[in-house]
């Protein structure tokens, strides 16, 4: 999108200032479908940081994520946690992963997450 939509803007900051995990999404972005669960960034920077800190090859970064504050402004990316990229009938990772995507880069999105199947 060459301006963000207000709409999903103002879900974001709903987001951010809750602090709520709770929030599901599915956005394409970039031609990918990522469906999952919005966090608030710092939530969101907290958790790559610490799964970074546990990596013996990785743990350098960890300090990357805990050391940016985050300034009172509107937000400019969605922060999916236990998140998953639509591919086919298959969501990668099976597990769940940790995205940000630019709200700018959003073309289409609904509220919820899409269920797929492994089968």
């Amino acid at each position: 999108m060459s301006k963000p939509d207000e709409l999903l803007v103002a879900v974001a900051a709903l987001v951010e200032s809750g602090h709520s995990n709770q929030m599901s999404l599915t956005v394409v972005a970039g031609g990918a479908v990522i469906t999952g669960r919005l966090a608030p960034e710092t939530v969101w920077r907290q958790r790559v940081s610490e799964v970074l800190a546990d990596s013996a090859r990785l743990s350098e970064f960890s300090a990357v994520f805990t050391a940016a504050t985050r300034e009172e402004r509107p937000p400019t990316h969605l922060h999916f946690h236990v998140a998953r990229i639509l591919q086919g009938a298959v969501g990668i990772p099976e597990t769940g992963g940790m995205y940000r995507v630019a709200i700018e880069d959003v073309s289409a999105w609904t509220m919820g997450d899409f269920s797929y199947s492994d089968h």
